[in-house]
């Protein structure tokens, strides 16, 4: 599916549509579609922790989330070899509205969310990695 960036992803400001594909059930990958050679794998960081936070009204405004959106949030991961040496980023969750297309990068503030890492090793919250 397509989805219309709509706030900057850091370190990505160009970004204008990232075409979102399933690889698993903890894994997924974006990629840029006007620059295929820019892509991200991402987690879903509910299969993997507790993980809770707080939509500004800000953000539901600019995605059009409602109570009743069709919402998917992930993680960007930083893959490595061997795998278990991976980490995510915690802290700045991916929020897709699947209604809409529209998917936007959340900055939580490590002071309200002193648990999530924005470097976390892959290791740490999964039991078992497949090679």
């Amino acid at each position: 599916m397509i989805f219309n960036v709509e706030s900057t992803i850091l370190g990505f400001e160009n970004i204008k549509q990232l075409e979102l594909n399933k690889i698993d059930e903890l894994f997924l990958t974006v990629q840029d579609v006007q620059n295929r050679e820019i892509a991200f794998t991402l987690v879903n960081p509910y299969l993997m922790r507790e993980y809770e936070f707080e939509l500004s009204a800000a953000l539901k405004v600019l995605l059009d989330i409602n109570e009743n959106s069709d919402i998917n949030v992930y993680n960007i991961a930083v893959v490595k070899d061997p795998l278990d040496e991976s980490c995510i980023n915690f802290l700045a969750p991916l929020i897709f509205n699947r209604d809409n297309g529209k998917v936007a990068q959340v900055i939580l503030e490590a002071k309200n969310y002193p648990y999530f890492g924005f470097a976390e090793p892959l290791k740490n919250h999964r039991l078992t990695i497949a090679a």
